[in-house]
């Protein structure tokens, strides 16, 4: 299957998944971002992205539920709200002042991430990588970078499937898997969870709950997966640009380079224009 017919079949499969999740499940809750502000979560779900295709089945494993703190390695202070089953993801954030997140999925790369890494930190900014257990494993040390840096790393699934077309065990699988990986290289386990192609089902809302995560979609796609050039990716973001705005990017699953250098363009120009550019919060108890 093409990239262009998986991303028309996500647009259908995207619609069922909210369909699917808006049974028996709880209404979205407001959650803090950096800043303090907080916001409900708005009603609809996000447009597709890309990534790699999905894997063999998986071995289960264990996953041992850990607490979560803030920027840096992780040292428990208080027990966090826990995380509710949702019918839908967070598409945007709301805050004091005008504040963005920035998003990453599919990573870690060896190619691309360590740039990404390097340009947010000349430039003191946190961010949000979604990262895929299959990557996490065979670069630890990308993880760990981005614990010392202070970014958020949030679960992608193990191999980016389709979670709509998968079992109930296969999704829990998958998100499982990831989870204790990134529990052993991050230091503390994902409190983010996102969806492969944002296909959200009543599974991945169950098991994210399960799991200790709250969904987070996004707000602006930069489709850079299409690689539609640096200046048009760079151009969707700051034209997207607004207070609560989730970008999403990729740090992996093709060639990056376009993302690595529209970031290195449209940072400056979102922190010039008076953005802070943070990354969200967990409710304490």
């Amino acid at each position: 299957m093409t990239k262009d017919q998986m991303f028309t079949r996500r647009h259908v499969v995207t619609g069922a998944a909210a369909l699917l999740g808006a049974a028996g499940t709880t209404g979205a809750a407001a959650l803090l971002i950096g800043d303090g502000g907080s916001a409900p979560a708005p009603a609809g779900a996000p447009a597709p992205a890309a990534g790699p295709g999905a894997r063999p089945a998986l071995r289960p494993s264990s996953y041992r539920l850990q607490p979560l703190t803030g920027h840096g390695r992780p040292v428990r202070r208080r027990a966090l709200v826990p995380a509710g089953v949702r019918s839908e993801p967070f598409l945007r954030m709301e805050g004091r002042g005008r504040s963005m997140v920035l998003t990453f999925d599919d990573g870690p790369d060896p190619r691309y991430t360590p740039d990404i890494l390097r340009i947010l930190r000349d430039h003191d900014v946190r961010a949000m990588f979604f990262v895929c257990g299959e990557m996490a494993v065979q670069h630890k040390d990308l993880l760990r970078e981005m614990a010392d840096d202070g970014h958020v790393v949030g679960n992608h699934t193990w191999s980016h499937p389709l979670l709509t077309t998968l079992s109930r065990s296969r999704v829990h699988e998958e998100m499982e898997r990831t989870s204790e990986i990134i529990d052993k290289a991050y230091g503390e386990p994902p409190l983010w969870f996102r969806a492969p192609y944002g296909a959200w089902n009543r599974a991945a809302f169950r098991f994210g709950a399960e799991l200790g995560m709250e969904p987070l979609g996004w707000t602006v796609d930069t489709l850079d997966w299409r690689t539609p050039g640096t200046h048009t990716i760079a151009e969707r973001v700051t034209d997207g640009a607004g207070p609560g705005v989730v970008v999403l990017s990729h740090d992996a699953g093709g060639d990056r380079s376009q993302s690595v250098a529209a970031l290195r363009d449209y940072l400056p120009e979102l922190l010039d224009s008076g953005y802070r550019v943070t990354v969200p919060r967990r409710k304490y108890a």
